[in-house]
């Protein structure tokens, strides 16, 4: 598979997650089946601002539920911002109630592969 329809596949992915929810780098590059590669779920991540339609980037967080991509979105807080209008609350760059708040891909879709 090349990297622009890995990274297509990672935004499909990335859409369907619901507002108020979150889900890992590692758990999408689970469900595509690419359990190694949750690095080039990051990077998709960082190159998804410019895309159409909109990716939820800011709902895509590391397996501790930290904001490790919060660089990638112009400000330090802008990550944090758009969880908060979500009702995401996050603390010293981490989720709060992550078990919780967390989405899991291959859970809640039909894996159709």
């Amino acid at each position: 598979m090349d990297r622009a329809s890995f990274y297509e596949q990672v935004y499909q992915v990335t859409r369907l997650v619901p507002k108020g929810r979150v889900t890992s780098y590692g758990a999408i590059a689970s469900y595509l089946g690419t359990k190694g590669s949750s690095r080039m779920v990051g990077y998709a991540m960082a190159s998804s601002h410019q895309i159409s339609p909109p990716v939820p980037a800011h709902r895509v967080v590391n397996r501790n539920g930290v904001l490790t991509g919060k660089f990638h979105f112009g400000s330090l807080t802008a990550m944090e911002d758009l969880l908060a209008k979500e009702d995401v609350k996050v603390l010293d760059d981490k989720i709060v109630d992550f078990k919780n708040k967390f989405w899991d891909p291959a859970a809640e879709l039909d894996l159709e592969k």
